[in-house]
């Protein structure tokens, strides 16, 4: 009979498949922009909601009992790469269409953030308010349960105040 794969193992075959996910969201964004640099633009924001996600697991060890990277710590991450990616794409594909109607880049993209801030916000703010529960719920299970809703909650916060 096979052991089991250690820890290490998973740890590396973890990374292995988020460094995939990775790869194949820039090239699904680079197949639709028809584009290498639009991805490029929309991983800025995925690299400070990963980030935030990360510093928020680290912070919470100071105000109670430390939020270990768990499977559904790294299930958070694997989740905020879709949803702070879907903010930029909202504001590429609209500054893009922009473009095509004679505008030049500076205004298209001023444009479209300016346009494009409110649905930002609203989807933004009811990501946050829909996960806070799970990050703060307490009982049975929570303990496994809660750096979900952690990483969520903090990478979209901070993603969504710096990126626009």
């Amino acid at each position: 009979m096979a052991a089991s794969p250690g820890p290490v193992d998973s740890a590396s075959d973890t990374l292995t498949l988020f460094a995939l996910g990775l790869v194949f969201t820039f090239l699904i964004l680079a197949a639709q922009f028809e584009s290498w640099v639009h991805p490029v633009t929309i991983f800025t924001g995925v690299a400070l909601a990963l980030a935030g996600g990360v510093i928020t697991l680290y912070v919470t060890r100071f105000f109670g009992p430390p939020m270990t990277n768990n499977l559904f710590a790294q299930f958070g991450l694997i989740l905020l790469i879709g949803l702070i990616a879907k903010n930029g794409i909202l504001i590429v594909e609209f500054a893009n269409q922009l473009q095509l109607e004679g505008k030049p880049v500076f205004d298209a993209v001023w444009e479209a953030t300016t346009l494009r801030f409110r649905p930002i916000l609203m989807t933004s703010i009811s990501t946050i308010g829909g996960t806070l529960p799970l990050a703060l719920t307490t009982g049975a299970g929570a303990e496994t349960r809660n750096p979900l809703g952690l990483v969520v909650v903090g990478g979209m916060s901070i993603a969504t105040v710096l990126t626009l």
